[in-house]
């Protein structure tokens, strides 16, 4: 079969599914333009900043796309590709992009308050406390896992590492011209673009050579700066401007795979137990960000909605960012399904970052684009997505530290709740996590991630039915991710029990306990008698 009608389809039920469905979420929510968001309400300068719906895209899509969608799919395609087809694309339009749109919804009726604030003003003291704690656990795997997937790609692909630092210092000069010097937005966006390309020129021709731990520690203490300093000085900028990355690389895989018409090489079923891996539940569980994400809802209530400018806005954000993402999956099965000619095992050799710049590097060739040069373009892409999760997760872990140990009303606060320890704290613990290696933290943070999503649909649930709205689309995908994710974690526990592995015995198990408290108390009362 050729993948040219796999990814015309997809696109298809994209965009239909946009235009339909969510416009009728918009409707069932009550979402309206003429409402004050906390971007105007709360301005401060540093975190509430309101920000023209494109910048703010940028940053939301290259925050939540990282490289879940793209490590997510290839590891499924050992099941084949229909089951995986099949679940991104339904998976982004009513589990996914339901989670996104209402956590984003839901923070901004909340004053930009993270998901856990809105469980403690829904649900009470006790229900938040639980979530946040179960938030900072699955958010230390992030920083853990997006830490070794970004300093593993610079330390075999030092062209994307020097050209990834000199793109740091490129968003900074950007964000201080358009955000304090009043250069226009349109002149930045060429000139920025412009040097963006030129960067990945020069990183092939200065390629920056450090060992996996060296850029470890670079990689802790620059998220460390990065989650602390004014969103308009870099997490804007870079993410603005690294959205044109990956604008440019699904562009150009969409248009290789167009013209390449590359045939279908793997199986479309390869049966419901390949390796010792089940179908259900860990199909759902590694496909994780590529069709839905609990990480999704904490950039959305953490950082987004307090830039939204309208409520207009968070459709497009928040439901259009994640079916930009289905999209980007699929285009990552299609690379697995035909790089890997059939063989599971050829499929399994090389990590899946490799697995997809090798195959989108092919399709680019198609339109003169040189294999090698394709290729190191994708892996800079790539790793620029994983390290915009990365700050953007240290950022989060920041603020739910800080909420968790604020107390309403008192005259001195806990140091805890300081910036700079919150900040730390997050950093040290992830950093020491990412040492362990990427293969042994992607399973719990797969199920940890799948987990956290239904719980913040749970808490969507929750405040639409206090606030008297349908909440009735939410009640599927949380019953079910709840049930896959608590499967898995129960496989993933006995598995390292078996292995020895104590820590990743302890954290899931946590994890579990956790999320099933906290599940009863949300059941009784989205299922109580009206």
């Amino acid at each position: 079969m050729s993948a040219f009608w796999l990814v015309i389809i997809s696109i298809a039920a994209f965009v239909i599914a946009y235009a339909t469905y969510g416009r009728w979420l918009a409707e069932q929510w009550g979402v309206d333009p003429s409402r004050a968001t906390p971007a105007h309400e709360l301005e401060d300068g540093i975190d509430f900043v309101p920000t023209k719906p494109a910048v703010l895209l940028g940053h939301h899509f290259s925050s939540i796309a990282g490289a879940g969608p793209i490590n997510g799919p290839i590891q499924a395609a050992i099941f084949g590709w229909v089951p995986v087809l099949l679940w991104i694309v339904i998976g982004s339009i009513f589990f996914g992009g339901v989670h996104d749109y209402g956590s984003l919804v839901a923070s901004i009726r909340h004053k930009g308050r993270s998901i856990g604030e809105v469980i403690g003003i829904n649900m009470g003291r006790q229900g938040k406390m639980l979530f946040s704690a179960f938030a900072w656990l699955t958010l230390l795997l992030v920083v853990a896992a997006f830490t070794n997937i970004v300093a593993s790609t610079f330390a075999t692909v030092p062209e994307a590492a020097s050209s990834s630092m000199m793109f740091i210092v490129l968003a900074v000069a950007f964000g201080y011209l358009v955000y304090r010097k009043g250069v226009s937005l349109t002149v930045g966006t060429v000139v920025g673009v412009t040097l963006l390309f030129i960067c990945v020129y020069l990183g092939r021709v200065f390629p920056l050579n450090l060992s996996l731990n060296t850029w470890i520690v670079i990689m802790m203490i620059y998220i460390f700066v990065a989650s602390i300093a004014p969103v308009w000085i870099l997490l804007q900028p870079r993410d603005y401007l690294n959205s044109f990355l990956l604008y440019a690389m699904i562009a150009g895989s969409v248009l290789g795979i167009i013209i390449y018409k590359p045939s279908i090489q793997l199986a479309p079923f390869t049966g419901f137990n390949v390796n010792g891996q089940w179908l259900f539940p860990m199909l759902f569980v590694t496909v994780a960000c590529g069709a839905i994400s609990g990480f999704h809802s904490l950039v959305g209530s953490g950082t987004t909605s307090k830039q939204l400018d309208t409520e207009h806005d968070a459709k497009l954000i928040g439901y259009g960012g994640m079916l930009i993402e289905g999209v980007l999956a699929v285009i990552a099965l299609i690379t697995a399904a035909y790089i890997s000619q059939g063989e599971l095992t050829e499929l399994l050799k090389g990590s899946p970052v490799n697995v997809f710049s090798e195959g989108v590097g092919v399709f680019m060739t198609k339109f003169g684009i040189p294999f090698d040069v394709g290729k190191s373009f994708v892996a800079l892409a790539v790793s620029a997505f994983a390290l915009t999760s990365l700050d953007t997760a240290t950022r989060l872990n920041r603020f739910i530290f800080q909420e968790f140990f604020y107390v309403e009303g008192a005259k001195k606060q806990s140091i805890l709740t300081n910036m700079y320890v919150s900040t730390g704290i997050t950093v040290v613990i992830g950093g020491y996590l990412a040492l362990g290696g990427f293969s042994k933290i992607w399973p719990i943070f797969g199920s940890a991630n799948q987990l956290l999503a239904a719980l913040s649909l749970l808490a969507i649930a929750v405040w639409l039915k206090n606030t008297g709205k349908n909440y009735k689309m939410l009640v599927v995908p949380m019953v079910f991710m709840l049930i896959v994710t608590l499967v898995a974690l129960i496989f993933l526990i006995k598995a390292n029990i078996a292995a020895g592995n104590w820590i990743l015995v302890i954290f899931p198990a946590i994890l579990f306990v956790l999320a099933l408290v906290l599940a009863v108390q949300g059941y009784k009362i989205v299922f109580a008698k009206e």
